[in-house]
């Protein structure tokens, strides 16, 4: 039986919370919710996100990694390839659709900088390579956090993706 949109917005957000709970990893754990409720999977794309949590490998100084895992997703689906790498043009669909991505990423989170939405939503930022504020995040909630922020993020592409296939077609 197919799927509403919103029972598929749903599953996103779900699963991006469960996976980041139980596997850790935001750009991977929000991948696989989108993979998963669209029923594609490209193995190649998870696993090439495999060092973007916490706005790149652990930092907090880079974006949040939801944002670019499933920027990726959008990316995949709506590629510049390499018989075409020579038109500068060839990624404006990629582009404009994780653009709208980052406009609602940073309207609801008010950046897209990890560090700016661990402060915003924790009240502060963790330094997640050092054990004391690694134990520290955890014992505040951050996985709560940003298994929401996964969720969310996950929502939020899965809606642009279904918008975009909905479409007629040129």
């Amino acid at each position: 039986m197919k799927k509403s949109r919103e029972e598929l917005l749903n599953q996103a957000f779900e699963l991006g919370v469960k996976y980041e709970k139980e596997n850790t990893g935001c750009a991977q754990t929000a991948i696989a919710a989108i993979f998963e409720t669209l029923d594609i999977w490209n193995e190649d794309v998870f696993k090439a996100a495999s060092g973007l949590a916490d706005g790149l490998g652990l930092t907090g100084d880079g974006a949040c990694g939801s944002l670019v895992g499933v920027s990726m997703v959008i990316s995949w689906l709506y590629p510049r390839e390499k018989k075409n790498f020579k038109d500068m043009f060839a990624p404006m669909k990629a582009y404009g659709l994780v653009k709208k991505l980052h406009d609602q990423f940073v309207e609801r989170y008010g950046s897209c900088r990890c560090y700016d939405v661990q402060k915003k939503l924790m009240g502060r930022t963790y330094n997640l390579w050092n054990q004391k504020e690694l134990n520290e995040a955890f014992t505040s909630g951050m996985m709560e956090h940003c298994s929401k922020v996964v969720g969310n993020a996950a929502r939020l592409a899965v809606e642009i993706i279904l918008e975009e296939r909905e479409k007629p077609q040129k």
